[in-house]
């Protein structure tokens, strides 16, 4: 029996899982859960997601400032794997520029002699040095001169970069130096990744890569996440209100827009836009976070989550401490250091299950 459509409902909660096949909505009306998909549309992802909040204002009736989506996303994820990010720069403390290409002495495959590694995200013409030293204990060992901050920002605008990560040698314990820069910088135009807003941790080299990773994504994510925005002022007719954060270039839309994050919740569409290496497992953490709510439901407490796509399969396990959380994470080739879930992702579908087959038998 077909359900009369509720003309005065004022109130949708979302749910999108974009796929790299469907793209899968499911929504709550009336205390009730309906679901349905799309074709997802690769070259621009939000054309599907507009497509299906059009269909869901039809259905409900609800006006478009009374829904609110909850987007699980992969394009962080795909343009990363992809190497389609942005043209970022990269200033640290001088005499570091190549931490990023060195890393660490570890080889990801120990036997193999002729193991190559991926490029760095930021090529070396790209990368500056400051004149500038910190101690680990926040002791000053070279001041940040004028002259320095100066001749930074006129390299920066020949190079011409789409964004730029600013990462010093322990500046989690005095971020002054990278305050200053920033502020130089921020007359470019250009996003700011900056290491004591996104990482402020030791460990140099991944702190770095994490920045990087963030600037290499902020201008796709910020673009997409417009375009989402704007689909919705198409059908709703209001003007979107620009958002007065300055670490955002996102606009506001007439529907309330969280991104989901890698360690299961959800953040904001500015603040995704911002640190945008914090959606890198946006899409699968979403059926994690999932399954594990209906497992807990029917009194199961140790589980495997089964996310099987058209590009790649998750796998996920949870136990009764709830799912497993690690900021040691690698993605193509890169560390990255923030909270992310625990989630390998592979074709190989018996390769993946044999690697959890110990941690079953150890649930208890």
């Amino acid at each position: 029996m077909k359900r009369k459509i509720n003309r005065r409902q004022r109130s949708v909660r979302i749910g999108v899982d974009t796929g790299g096949t469907f793209t899968d909505f499911v929504f709550e009306a009336d205390g009730e859960l309906r679901i349905f998909k799309l074709a997802s549309t690769p070259d621009d992802p939000s054309r599907a997601i507009s497509e299906g909040l059009k269909r869901i204002v039809a259905e409900t009736g609800a006006p478009l400032n009374a829904v609110e989506v909850v987007h699980g996303t992969t394009v962080g994820t795909n343009a990363l794997l992809q190497r389609r990010g942005a043209r970022a720069a990269l200033v640290t403390t001088a005499g570091f520029e190549d931490v990023i290409e060195i890393g660490r002495q570890a080889r990801p495959e120990l036997y193999n002699l002729n193991a190559v590694k991926p490029p760095p995200l930021v090529p070396g013409e790209l990368r500056f040095g400051a004149s500038e030293r910190v101690a680990a204990s926040g002791e000053v060992l070279e001041t940040l001169g004028e002259d320095t901050i100066a001749a930074l920002v006129n390299q920066l605008q020949r190079a011409n970069p789409d964004s730029i990560a600013i990462s010093l040698l322990f500046s989690f314990v005095h971020p002054e130096h990278e305050k200053r820069i920033a502020a130089a910088l921020s007359v470019l135009g250009v996003p700011l990744s900056v290491s004591h807003q996104i990482l402020p941790e030791y460990r140099e080299y991944e702190r770095t890569a994490t920045v990087v990773i963030n600037a290499y994504l902020q201008p796709l994510m910020g673009r997409y996440l417009n375009r989402l925005s704007n689909g919705g002022r198409e059908e709703s007719g209001p003007a979107l209100r620009r958002d007065p954060s300055p670490k955002s270039s996102v606009q506001r839309s007439s529907f309330g827009l969280r991104v989901m994050q890698s360690s299961g919740g959800s953040i904001s569409a500015s603040a995704a836009a911002s640190e945008p290496v914090r959606t890198i497992l946006s899409g699968p953490a979403g059926g994690v976070v999932g399954a594990l709510r209906a497992a807990q439901a029917a009194r199961f407490t140790n589980i495997i989550t089964f996310d099987m796509g058209g590009t790649s399969t998750d796998v996920a396990l949870c136990d009764s401490d709830g799912m497993r959380l690690t900021n040691e994470a690698i993605v193509a080739g890169v560390p990255i250091a923030v909270p992310m879930m625990d989630i390998p992702a592979d074709g190989a579908i018996g390769e993946i299950l044999s690697r959890y087959d110990a941690a079953i038998f150890n649930l208890g």
